[in-house]
């Protein structure tokens, strides 16, 4: 395997955030606030959430073309001109963001858990992750996070409540259900409520 070398990285991470400052302000412009979903899959939740909520701008990231294709096709379908799904990471996604746009709620729902003990690194919930979803959420702004993997609910949860941007409130309930593909697959999941502080 060949492994890019640390400028030539630095290189293709900036050239993938400037890509993003100039598309995402073509729908979200400077002050706004929309909910966010990280991992948005084949976009089931996000385009039912857009659909019930149309005077709240929706974005849904995701990591894989061939995922975000398909949730582009359902937007297209449904004519929901506040839903915007686009390839991104999480942390370029937060560099890229116009100034003063902020997040009014944020969907993590089902993310890889990446079981095995040295993959643990590659997981979304990490306290680096969590300060700068903070930095650039409105006060109060919650995050739902839900699993099927209960090592890795257990891992978040304690990532999430050690961290002192966000409060867990107990809940285990979300305000609007749409099951995802992975939901429908998994025999059970657990949720999780936290409030940004």
């Amino acid at each position: 395997m060949r492994l890019i070398e640390p400028a030539s990285y630095q290189a293709l991470v900036a050239r993938r955030r400037e890509e993003l400052r100039v598309k995402i302000p073509q729908f979200l412009a400077p002050g706004d606030s929309f909910v966010w979903e990280v991992g948005s899959g084949h976009g089931h939740f996000l385009t039912a959430y857009a659909a019930a909520h149309p005077l709240t701008t929706c974005i849904g990231i995701d990591i894989s073309a061939e995922r975000v294709g398909r949730s582009v096709r359902k937007q297209q379908r449904s004519h929901l001109k506040n839903l915007h799904f686009i390839l991104a990471g999480a942390d370029d996604f937060l560099a890229s963001m116009p100034p003063d746009s902020r997040i009014s709620a944020l969907y993590i729902l089902f993310p890889d858990p990446w079981p095995k003990r040295r993959h643990h690194k590659n997981r979304l919930i990490q306290p680096a992750f969590l300060s700068a979803a903070a930095a650039a959420a409105i006060e109060g702004a919650p995050l739902y996070f839900r699993t099927d993997h209960e090592p890795y609910f257990r891992d978040a949860e304690a990532i999430i409540r050690g961290h002192r941007a966000w409060e867990c409130s107990g809940d285990t309930q979300l305000p609007f259900e749409e099951p995802t593909v992975f939901q429908k697959r998994a025999p059970r999941h657990f949720t999780l409520v936290a409030t940004r502080s």
